[in-house]
């Protein structure tokens, strides 16, 4: 009796003992096999410095939402009492059923406005179950405020061309990173600054707004004037979009200072340029940029070509001949438009939606010492390549396509270069040359992201509203793709000294059920579920009953 009251005592002191150190030292277990519970080191750092009150209105939920959009609701959930233990008293959340909350049918959809207006669109849902069909409009998002700001956030993203449990599961891995990504451009103290330069592109401003707008909101743009400064210090990263004309010597001088320096650069770049002709066709020839040295030299080379893309391209309306005494105008497509589809490994890219681009080339990479490449950016493996100069002929729209003419594989339209870059005037710069004092020939770490395509941060405008598209707007098919997340992903992680971005990378395995075993064998593991757990039950009962006999017989 002794004895027991001795182990009571030392296993309530135990325990007590436990509490006490929870107090002091907290800690989580998170046991799912890919981490599903763990928020990365980035976003507790961010979460464990804030210093004001977010408030997090959540309006994915509601007593009638589907199966696969409950699971993103409790991801949703379980990520914000997560950002709760770090975020302590200053994370605030609630999910609003507007449903239940607005009962006049005209001011809940006039709530449903205003919030798609923020940037939150409603998604209209199908769903069958028992042989009924029933229809049921979701708001996919969030609307997050810090102080007197805030920012809309859409939580269902994923790549269209997936099925939707597979959208479902990409929504629900991007979860922390949508979350904590509006939370940190709400919260930034200071923005880093982005230059674009004024010289060398002839691209109208209008069509930069949709770019700008996206952008703006995080980062501080800066309209830079390459030829009359003497260098771009003060600067965190650097965009060439879309130029059209010769880089100077000087100039290009001092775009490879400032990556020896440790400066960020983006490269929006057509290798080729389309002129309009005659009726037959487009003649395009070389786009002579003077910067193929300087990015070979980093580990890059841009081709002098177009790419056909047989699998994924955009339509565009065409005359395929008269009906009747009228022209015959259809959407046909045109290959010279390819949807990117094909991503690589990196967070920039995953599970992105697919990227409109047009007239676009191919790029290869090319040895560099200690520089890291990543393809981004790939064409399906039915391409066929068009050298430049040459005429781009429309007859080929109207005939069957022969797949054995499209043999070139897949191709690289975007890379990502890391590393320590070596400078293209190494050994070049004599020592009575002015600017030997500041010249760096081997650079400091770094990175580059190269695009063969500068048309992907471009967008189109309508001049019958006279306001710009959205970037990735396809005017002709009125889908919307992914181009705008493409460009902010590309210099968050650029500019993304914290890492939030790393976010991305969270992987959750879709397991699902096998419908048709489901189906066909529902009863027999109906009763496996209902009757083996009485039977363990009862012969663990007797087992006991027996041990105990022969204990005390």
């Amino acid at each position: 009796m002794k004895n027991k009251i001795v182990q009571f005592v030392i296993a309530l002191g135990l325990l007590i003992g436990l509490n006490i150190l929870a107090n002091y030292y907290f800690f989580r277990l998170d046991l799912t096999e890919e981490g599903r519970y763990t928020i990365s080191p980035a976003t507790k750092s961010l979460l464990e410095n804030l210093e004001d009150d977010v408030t997090i209105k959540v309006y994915l939920t509601g007593n009638d939402i589907p199966a696969g959009f409950k699971r993103l609701e409790n991801a949703v959930k379980e990520t914000l009492d997560e950002f709760k233990i770090y975020g302590g008293s200053h994370i605030n959340f609630r999910f609003v059923d507007l449903n239940s909350e607005i009962k006049d049918t005209k001011l809940r959809n006039q709530k449903i406005l205003e919030i798609a207006q923020k940037g939150i669109p409603p998604t209209n849902v199908v769903n069958s179950e028992d042989g009924k069909r029933t229809q049921t409009l979701l708001i996919p998002g969030a609307i997050i405020t810090y102080q007197d700001k805030e920012i809309a956030t859409l939580l269902l993203k994923g790549n269209k061309m997936s099925s939707p449990q597979e959208i479902l599961n990409q929504s629900y891995e991007g979860v922390e990173y949508q979350l904590a990504s509006a939370i940190k451009a709400l919260t930034l103290q200071e923005k880093k600054k982005i230059g674009f330069f004024t010289n060398y592109s002839s691209l109208p401003e209008v069509n930069q707004l949709s770019m700008i707008g996206a952008l703006k909101r995080f980062y501080a743009l800066y309209p830079v004037d390459l030829r009359n400064s003497p260098t771009l210090d003060g600067l965190d990263a650097i965009c060439i979009l879309k130029p059209d004309q010769a880089f100077s010597e000087e100039d290009k001088y001092k775009i490879d200072q400032f990556i020896m320096n440790g400066g960020k650069a983006v490269f929006f770049i057509d290798a080729v340029k389309v002129d309009s002709t005659a009726r037959e066709g487009n003649l395009c020839t070389i786009n002579n940029l003077n910067l193929d040295d300087l990015l070979f030299k980093y580990g890059v080379r841009l081709n002098h070509n177009l790419i056909k893309d047989a699998q994924m391209c955009a339509a565009i309306p065409m005359d395929i001949g008269n009906f009747g005494d009228k022209s015959n105008i259809q959407l046909v497509p045109w290959q010279y438009f390819p949807l990117i589809n094909t991503f690589g490994k990196s967070p920039i890219v995953k599970n992105l939606d697919a990227i409109y681009t047009k007239y676009v080339g191919s790029l290869d990479t090319v040895r560099a010492v200690g520089i890291e490449k990543t393809p981004l950016l790939m064409t399906s493996q039915y391409t066929q390549l068009l050298n430049a100069p040459s005429i781009m002929t429309y007859n080929f729209a109207n005939k069957e396509l022969d797949a054995s003419q499209y043999k070139a594989g897949v191709q690289t339209i975007g890379v990502l270069l890391e590393g320590k870059f070596e400078s293209l005037y190494k050994n070049r710069i004599l020592p009575n040359d002015p600017r030997a004092k500041t010249f760096k020939a081997d650079g400091t770490n770094s990175k580059i992201i190269v695009c063969s395509d500068g048309d992907i941060p471009v967008n189109d405008f309508d001049q019958k509203i006279n306001a710009p598209l959205p970037l990735g707007f396809d005017r002709f098919s009125g889908n919307t793709f992914a181009n705008r997340d493409f460009v902010l992903n590309t210099f968050d992680y650029l500019l993304d000294d914290n890492g939030v971005i790393a976010a991305r990378n969270k992987v959750v395995t879709l397991r699902p059920l096998d419908k048709s075993a489901l189906q066909n064998e529902r009863e027999y593991w109906q009763v496996i579920n209902l009757v083996i757990p009485l039977v363990i039950l009862v012969l663990i009962g007797f087992l006991r009953n027996y041990i105990r006999k022969r204990k005390f017989a």
